[in-house]
């Protein structure tokens, strides 16, 4: 059986970090998303990997090439326009043949035993089109709700605004036979303008097939759709976390397991690492510094002295200046954070924090979050960001503000200035 990886998205919900790069490519606990799929899909019923790309499509083939570093096979077809997901599917027919072959959309953190069980579940079922993998959710209202009747899938409602349909949604992984590209040939845009699979399969059961339902449990799966997701899947990555010191620990450094510390990376006299922590090849740490659980640290980061860092991903090529604090944080590439940042990440009055998600402001749900930062960002000495504020890639922002609002790409922030130099704009 193949499988089919939608990974052709740009990831809008996810800016800025999508900005640079696809939103299939960030890391989480020391890898990419898709490379954590990608390893979950090397299970005996997967022959080889066939991934649909578009958005900074370059970026994914070169990680990747033709999976052979990876220990898979892997392929690639370009989505022309992407344009809903049975598009997606579509462009991947000729390549899949008139076998069955699993479709999962390249963005979730899902274990191997979970798809396995969709694919045993579809072989049992005699005569059905499809198999959908199910799974119980707090927010029902951001998914497709599922109707399911001893097994079978009746409907599904996208995203219902009201309540009382259950908590049972389609997860994004399937297993379908070849019959399914009838029905996406005939399948109309939805109201947003895309060809969806979810369209597909409401023609499939009107039309009178047959669509089973494998329900998997939720600690096994994490659809990251959202900027917040990306601490919760970094989380999971990382208490699984191999345990190994590759680079130099000196004396009077404090390791606590787990913890994983790439090669040539030195962590100075007088630091505490608390795991579960993944550090990354070639970084410099301290000397007396704290990193906290569920930091991830990628390559030839350098955090300063007596800095402490806790939940957050630092992204590759990261300067973290000294007395610093970077709390429930994300930092893109390339980011310099000059002595005395602070991200505040905690409301005053206690309350959820709200972060903007293609200009509109949504509830966490969240108690802490700090700052979301995009690549290529400069920060002066003392700069304090409150929680929840974003960053576009390639701003500047001067010594001594406090930054209470989203900060645009391409910015230069300064006290009590207005200027324009070196193409960036600059607000006050």
């Amino acid at each position: 059986m193949k499988a089919v990886v939608l990974a052709a998205g740009e990831g809008q919900r996810l800016r800025p970090l999508t900005l640079t790069r696809p939103k299939h490519m960030i890391p989480v606990g020391g890898k990419p998303i898709l490379e954590h799929l990608v390893n979950t899909l090397k299970i005996p019923e997967i022959e080889e990997i066939l991934i649909v790309v578009n958005y900074k499509a370059d970026v994914i083939k070169a990680y990747f090439g033709d999976g052979s570093k990876h220990d898979v096979k892997i392929r690639y077809v370009f989505q022309d326009k992407t344009v809903g997901t049975a598009d997606a599917v579509l462009a991947a027919e000729r390549y899949v043949g008139s076998e069955d072959f699993l479709a999962i959309n390249g963005d979730l953190l899902v274990s191997s035993d979970a798809i396995e069980s969709v694919i045993r579940k579809h072989k049992r079922e005699d005569f059905s089109i499809a198999t959908l993998a199910a799974v119980q959710v707090e927010r029902p209202e951001d998914y497709g709700v599922l109707k399911v009747d001893c097994g079978k899938l009746i409907d599904i409602v996208e995203k219902p605004s009201e309540g009382g349909m259950g908590n049972l949604v389609n997860a994004g992984i399937y297993v379908f036979s070849a019959k399914i590209f009838d029905f996406i040939e005939r399948t109309e845009p939805s109201s947003r303008g895309e060809i969806e699979l979810t369209s597909s399969i409401r023609l499939a059961i009107m039309g009178g097939e047959k669509v089973s339902v494998a329900e998997i449990p939720s600690d096994k799966w994490l659809d990251i759709g959202r900027p917040w997701d990306l601490f919760d899947a970094n989380m999971r990555v990382l208490k699984n976390i191999k345990p190994g010191i590759m680079g130099k620990v000196e004396e009077g450094a404090y390791i606590k397991e787990p913890v994983f510390i790439g090669s040539g990376t030195v962590v100075h006299s007088g630091s505490y690492i608390e795991g579960p922590v993944f550090i990354g090849d070639g970084c410099d740490i301290g000397p007396n510094c704290y990193i906290r659980p569920y930091t991830s640290i990628g390559r030839n980061v350098r955090v300063g002295n007596a800095c402490e860092v806790k939940n957050s991903i630092l992204m590759d090529n990261v300067h973290v200046g000294h007395l610093s604090y970077v709390g429930d944080s994300i930092i893109g590439e390339n980011c310099n954070l000059g002595a005395g940042f602070i991200s505040a990440n905690l409301r005053f009055d206690k309350k959820t924090i709200y972060v903007s998600v293609k200009g509109e402001k949504i509830d966490t749900g969240k108690m802490k979050i700090g700052v979301i930062m995009g690549d290529n960002v400069m920060t002066g000495v003392g700069a304090l960001f409150m929680p929840g504020v974003t960053v576009g890639y390639n701003s500047w922002i001067g010594p001594n503000i406090v930054v209470y609002k989203d900060v645009p790409s391409n910015t230069l922030l300064l006290l009590r200035q207005r200027i324009k130099r070196r193409g960036l704009s600059a607000i006050q």
